[in-house]
């Protein structure tokens, strides 16, 4: 029988529809479970239910029990007793390499008056946690709901046992991630965080939470993000691991025993670990010891402390400033660019009735979650994000079909089709091609965009361009007028602007704006949110003006009358006359793009629609506060998006007229000499 620990009926499912391995796990058990809030003892009704289920097994079985083979038992046995013995090792050789080292210190080799740590780990590894529970003092900020929020290095110190401590929170990785997986303003941030202990660390601590499936994968990971720095490092790291209470009865090194690459970490960093539990901040010990460690580890080294590498940290810190400046840029070029579209087509009616959104990306970009929240509404199936790690090629050459759902905004019509994914190794398989392509018949007459699904969390590179470049090449180079960059995670993001991630992540990610008309969005969590939806329509909707429709694989013509004084009547494809706009529309925005920017006050007004209705200001109390939607809330804001959705769109039916820069007597003028 399944068993669940203080989760909500609700939370199950959820986790059940998420996670493949439990619907098998489920299904290997008749789907037998039950569920049990160890945090409310009191409540003895849920023991006896599950007494009832054990029963019910029991009589289901006849009686009979599970059998238990003796010679596997025996073997069993074996090798539990010769794990106990190596477990017994290695506690033996710890305390005989401390009382060493201790003697150094007790021989005159005294600590320094300052220690200086470097906390260095995966994003839920609790450094922030462990680094508040050392110093004694909530120092730095911990939000379990929200998810990691270091994303740059913090530096923080206290007096605890008569010593200067200072302890700098790096920001981590994906557990699932390689180097190369990581993005360029993570590892330049994990790199700048030994700078912060300037002249170096005394102390690196590793961190590692028990709680993790620590496989080869994982190993890896930690072994290239612990290669962003030179080899002498790791002769001051010590692996300490977090969430000490999940270790239960087991001590520390019949955990380390238990798995080979715990063993290779443990041994690469001189046999030296330490145990902490964040959640009992009374035990002053547990830190107490830990400060001993890392004297004892000080004693024992040449070297007093990592050295910082004056040159390269140089290179770093213009890296950064370099990249802050850069996001600046973006900012204020995008600012201006919106502003000017915004001047054009302010005179142009809405022509839309509905909007048909297709999501393109690959596989745990966040597609469905993206979905989801577009429509309000749980309707896509989400994929656990550890599927990136446990990459199935089998599964990659399995057929997966494009899935559409649909939501009703008070009248106003949103479709969304999501296609299937693809790993960014090997690459995307011709059935992709062929789903993608499928997608614009599944969104008749055609899609109003397509939006090109980018997870923050991860770097951007030239595979990952290639993937998207190839997947769109069945509908031709006109499909990037109706494309659309969505960012995904940006909770990872913490605050910073998404600009400082793609001014970060280099040529291959600006290519792809640049494709797509510098368009993108960003979602910065995954939570229904209001302000996110409305952002994102209001930004579809520009485009389609800009556009003049929908994507359609047919190429329309138009017959163009100019001018009585112009000899010459031509007929041009709606594909160049909307190229030779947007080529004039380009060349505008970017020359003006590099005008400096008039210092101005902000306005204080409320933003209106052009009809004059006030768009809904939504950040205050239905906004998102404690992580999650309660019900009215949830309803409360799919009632503001849908309102102000169903009049922005909904009067449009009143005006056929489409206006713009093309009726100009000046811009008719241009094309026509482009025709010459």
């Amino acid at each position: 029988m399944s068993f669940f620990l203080s989760f909500r009926d609700e939370t199950i499912e959820s986790k059940i529809r998420e996670s493949q391995v439990l619907q098998w796990i489920l299904q290997q058990c008749g789907n037998r479970r039950h569920v049990l809030n160890i945090s409310k003892r009191e409540d003895r009704d849920q023991v006896e239910m599950l007494l009832e289920k054990i029963e019910a097994i029991i009589e289901q079985n006849m009686g009979r029990h599970c059998s238990v083979d003796e010679y596997h038992g025996n073997a069993l046995r074996e090798r539990l007793k010769d794990f106990v013995q190596k477990a017994s090792k290695r506690f033996d050789e710890v305390q005989k390499q401390r009382r060493n080292l201790r003697l150094l210190i007790e021989g005159g080799k005294g600590p320094p008056s300052h220690l200086r740590i470097l906390m260095i780990g995966e994003s839920f590894a609790g450094k922030s946690s462990t680094g508040n529970t050392i110093l004694g003092k909530n120092a730095f900020g911990v939000n379990e709901r929200v998810g990691r929020l270091t994303t740059r290095s913090e530096i923080r110190h206290n007096l605890v046992e008569k010593q200067v401590l200072r302890v700098v929170d790096s920001p981590g990785w994906l557990d699932i991630h390689t180097l190369q997986d990581t993005s360029e303003i993570d590892k330049l941030e994990i790199e700048n965080s030994v700078n912060l202990c300037f002249p170096g660390p005394h102390a690196v601590l590793l961190l590692i939470p028990p709680i993790i499936n620590f496989d080869s994968s994982y190993l890896r990971s930690v072994q290239e993000h612990m290669g962003l720095f030179r080899e002498e490092i790791w002769r001051h790291t010590l692996v300490l691991f977090t969430v000490g209470d999940w270790l239960g009865v087991k001590t520390m090194e019949q955990y380390i025993e238990s798995d080979e690459g715990l063993q290779w970490l443990v041994n690469k960093c001189g046999n030296r670990y330490h145990v902490l539990n964040n959640k009992d901040h009374s035990d002053k010990m547990q830190v107490k010891e830990l400060i001993e460690k890392i004297e004892e580890m000080w004693a024992g080294n040449e070297t007093p402390h990592y050295e910082v590498d004056l040159h390269q940290a140089s290179q770093i810190d213009a890296k950064i400033k370099a990249g802050d400046k850069k996001a600046k840029q973006l900012m204020r070029i995008n600012d201006t660019q919106s502003r000017i579209l915004k001047e054009i087509y302010e005179t142009e009616r809405d022509p839309l009735t509905d909007i048909r959104i297709v999501l393109v990306g690959q596989k745990c970009s966040g597609k469905s979650n993206a979905g989801n929240l577009i429509l309000f509404k749980e309707e896509f199936n989400r994929t656990s994000v550890r599927t990136w790690l446990e990459k199935n090629y089998e599964d990659q050459r399995t057929y997966a079909a494009c899935v559409k759902h649909e939501g009703d905004f008070h009248g106003v019509n949103v479709s969304v089709v999501e296609t299937p994914g693809w790993f960014a190794d090997p690459a995307p398989p011709d059935w992709i091609k062929e789903e993608v392509l499928r997608s614009v018949s599944m969104c008749s007459p055609g899609p109003h965009v397509f939006l090109l699904v980018v997870p923050v969390s991860r770097a951007f590179t030239q595979k990952d361009l290639i993937a998207l470049v190839e997947v769109l090449k069945p509908l031709t180079e006109r499909v990037w007028r109706h494309c659309m960059v969505l960012f995904t995670w940006g909770n990872w993001l913490n605050g910073l602007p998404v600009e400082r991630y793609i001014a970060s992540e280099g040529k291959e990610l600006q290519e792809l704006l640049e494709k797509c008309g510098n368009r993108f969005h960003i979602l910065k969590s995954f939570y229904f949110d209001p302000i996110q939806v409305k952002e994102l329509f209001e930004k579809i909707i520009s485009m389609v003006k800009q556009n003049k429709g929908c994507f359609t694989t047919e190429v329309k013509r138009r017959t163009f009358q100019f001018l009585p004084w112009q000899a010459k009547q031509r007929m041009l494809t709606e594909e160049e006359w909307n190229r030779r706009e947007q080529d004039l529309i380009h060349k505008m925005t970017k020359a003006l793009a590099k005008e400096p920017e008039e210092q101005t006050e902000p306005s204080m007004e409320m933003a209106e629609s052009k009809d004059g209705r006030a768009i809904p200001d939504m950040s205050g109390d239905d906004a998102l506060e404690s992580g999650s939607f309660s019900e009215i809330n949830h309803l409360k804001s799919y009632n503001i998006v849908a309102d102000w959705l169903s009049h922005t769109l909904r009067q449009s039916e009143t005006s056929s007229g489409i206006g713009s820069m093309s009726s100009s007597v000046s811009y008719m003028d241009k094309s026509n000499e482009d025709l010459q």
